[in-house]
């Protein structure tokens, strides 16, 4: 104390002396030296904002206060400072994306934009109005809400609803991941479009895998609701309501017998349930308060045939093959633990690549491999359609001056050999260009395992990871594929399904456009009561690449 009062003296002592100079020398005094110092020091937090503002804007602690503030749904005041960037806007997706969710208990959501390039497709201005009115019906009808817990007594008590201000659709969790991902996402449009709140069944683990996408509400189906024999229901249960239509037990003037609706909508249905898709049968279905769901299937194409939906998906779709790559991007964020693996592998293997390949490669064979004609056929594509380079077996070194341009190559199998394989081809042997070929991979669990936890958690990262590469080639029939390229906004190559142990020729195709594949269409046109191909009705749905008999939405108006 006492050095630093003596400090403090010489200093004081210092500065009186400089001041009688500056006086003399300038003609100010103490008093003046004192405001320029005041006011000096009122300009130092104008410019640390400035510089918050203008900060790089791939860095996770850029947010200025004033965006920080609409991200928690603060309103701004007068005196806050311009959001001067795009930074918030490339945060929200165009807006897609509420703000006002908390964003440490679910970074993806605000994280994720400083992984991926920005799309080039905006979502429409009606998409995003329609989006902020269905976060307000789920909040106000949401799980314990007061409409919630009304009509959960009547259900529990098995009597009739009747008419209610709030309608529900239950999506039961089924299938492996890239099958619930796609349906939910067809349940969630189904949702919109016929005014519902959608309700999540968790499974064994959605809450583990995504992070709840609506501001200040559950998505997630309450442990308590009444109705949870959900692994029962098939297509003979009495409330489902292609069994109840075969029955003659349902119509548009008796109603439904029971408080709810079933809707068995999985690859096996039949023809009673597939009647799901007409117009006439969902006039019957609005009547009813309660609808719960079980589907493996991407059924979006077929409700832009039903012509009651047609305006408004127009409205929402503009670019009708966004639907998955604006609905997922919409719902589906990675939880903490998931978000995990995806940033750290992201940073170890593929951050400071020039360029990112991905190669999803499903094999449908059951034997173990890996099988010499599926790397034939994965290396065939990608040599033929320049995704890599050839290597130069003739010469040991290739050396070219200058900086060499890096591929970082994820590739995603259940087999480690392929991976292995295309690794030890770009070790032994240069490449022709001069690149540099790093390949990995991030797990190989040898065979799908539906009901185990870890493994899904490494799936959707594999998925997501996939949707942030540059170029993408995938399997088809794959789900897994279908989600990677919906969410990265990419129309990949695809791998043509292999027969009699032999790589096709030519071995892939670039898609038409990057919307799911509908594997299992009814084929019924619902006004003239006959089979028809569902894929010639009209010009934006179409037979899909890789199954001939599904169907998928193009941006197409003409055949």
């Amino acid at each position: 104390m006492r050095r630093h009062a003596l400090a403090s003296k010489r200093t004081d002592q210092a500065n009186e002396g400089a001041s009688r100079v500056f006086e003399r020398k300038y003609g100010f005094n103490s008093v003046g030296l004192m405001g320029i110092s005041v006011a000096v020091l009122m300009m130092v937090p104008v410019v640390i904002t400035i510089s918050i503002f203008y900060r790089h804007p791939q860095s996770d602690q850029s947010w200025g206060f004033a965006e920080a503030r609409v991200l928690e749904g603060e309103p701004l005041k007068e005196d806050d400072p311009p959001i001067s960037t795009n930074e918030l806007k490339d945060k929200l997706y165009d807006g897609l994306l509420a703000a006002g969710l908390d964003d440490q208990s679910c970074i993806s959501r605000y994280q994720s934009s400083l992984y991926r390039k920005s799309s080039s497709y905006k979502p429409s201005s009606y998409l995003l109005l329609r989006l902020r009115k269905y976060e307000a019906l789920h909040k106000r009808c949401g799980p314990y809400t007061d409409s919630y817990n009304r009509t959960m007594e009547k259900l529990k008590a098995k009597q009739e609803i009747g008419p209610t201000d709030c309608n529900y659709l239950v999506w039961i969790s089924f299938s492996g991941l890239g099958n619930r991902i796609l349906t939910l996402t067809s349940a969630f449009l189904y949702a919109l479009l016929t005014n519902r709140v959608l309700l999540v069944d968790r499974g064994r683990d959605m809450d583990d895998l995504f992070c709840e996408p609506f501001p200040k509400t559950s998505w997630l189906l309450p442990l308590d609701f009444p109705v949870n024999q959900f692994d029962k229901f098939d297509q003979k249960s009495p409330e489902s309501y292609g069994n109840l239509l075969k029955n003659n037990l349902i119509s548009s003037s008796t109603g439904s017998p029971s408080p709810f609706l079933y809707l068995h909508l999985v690859h096996d249905y039949d023809d009673n349930d597939k009647l799901f898709f007409c117009e006439q049968d969902q006039a019957v279905l609005q009547k009813s308060p309660w609808l719960i769901m079980k589907s493996d299937n991407y059924f979006v194409p077929s409700l832009f045939l039903i012509p009651s939906f047609s305006e408004e998906l127009a409205n929402l779709f503009p670019s009708k093959e966004t639907v998955f790559h604006h609905l997922g991007r919409y719902l589906f964020h990675p939880s903490n633990a998931v978000w995990g693996l995806i940033t750290r592998y992201h940073e170890a293997y593929l951050a400071n690549a020039d360029e990112k390949i991905g190669l999803q490669i499903r094999v449908f064979d059951t034997r173990p491999g890996p099988f010499k004609y599926v790397l034939d056929q994965i290396l065939s594509c990608a040599l033929k359609e320049k995704l890599l380079p050839e290597v130069n077996k003739q010469q040991a070194v290739v050396t070219l001056p200058g900086n060499r341009k890096l591929k970082a190559v994820l590739t995603v199998s259940l087999n480690s050999g392929y991976f292995e394989m295309i690794r030890d081809m770009y070790w032994e042997y240069p490449t022709a260009t001069g690149e540099v070929i790093r390949v990995s991979q991030p797990s190989h669990e040898g065979y799908q395992q539906t009901a185990n936890q870890i493994h899904n958690r490494k799936a959707w990262a594999e998925m997501y990871l996939l949707s942030l590469t540059d170029v993408l080639v995938t399997s088809s029939w794959s789900t897994f594929g279908y989600v990677a390229q919906g969410l990265g906004g990419m129309k990949p190559w695809i791998l043509y399904k292999p027969e009699n142990e032999t790589a096709p020729d030519p071995p892939c195709r670039r898609v038409m456009s990057m919307e799911p594949c509908f594997h299992a269409p009814p084929y019924y046109d619902c006004k003239n009561k006959i089979g028809t191909d569902t894929g010639s009705i009209v010009p934006y749905v179409v037979h899909c690449e890789d199954i001939s008999w599904g169907i998928k939405l193009v941006d197409r108006d003409e055949f």
